[in-house]
């Protein structure tokens, strides 16, 4: 197990699940009519996405610069998911 987060794989799963995420809700929305919009919802899981990326990049010894760009990544993407969310609400 100490493996599997060291290495980073840990962040690779949770990757892999929130596209799975993405593509399930876009699959829905696309045949239902229904569903969160899909703007918002791409800009959630990209924060989501780039905090694990940041995780990745520490757990596997990559430099600090690297993941805050990330995190950067992430607060851009979490602003826009709450511009989209303020307009709609």
């Amino acid at each position: 197990m100490d493996e599997f987060f060291a290495s980073g794989r840990v962040a690779d799963l949770l990757l892999g699940l929130m596209a799975l995420e993405a593509a399930l809700l876009g699959v829905y929305r696309h045949l239902a009519g229904r569903g969160p919009p899909l703007a918002g919802l791409l800009a959630n899981l990209g924060a989501g996405a780039c905090l694990l990326l940041a995780l990745r990049t520490l757990l596997t010894g990559g430099g600090w610069h690297v993941a805050a760009l990330w995190l950067s990544g992430a607060l851009i993407l979490h602003l826009v998911d709450l511009a989209t969310r303020w307009r709609h609400g």
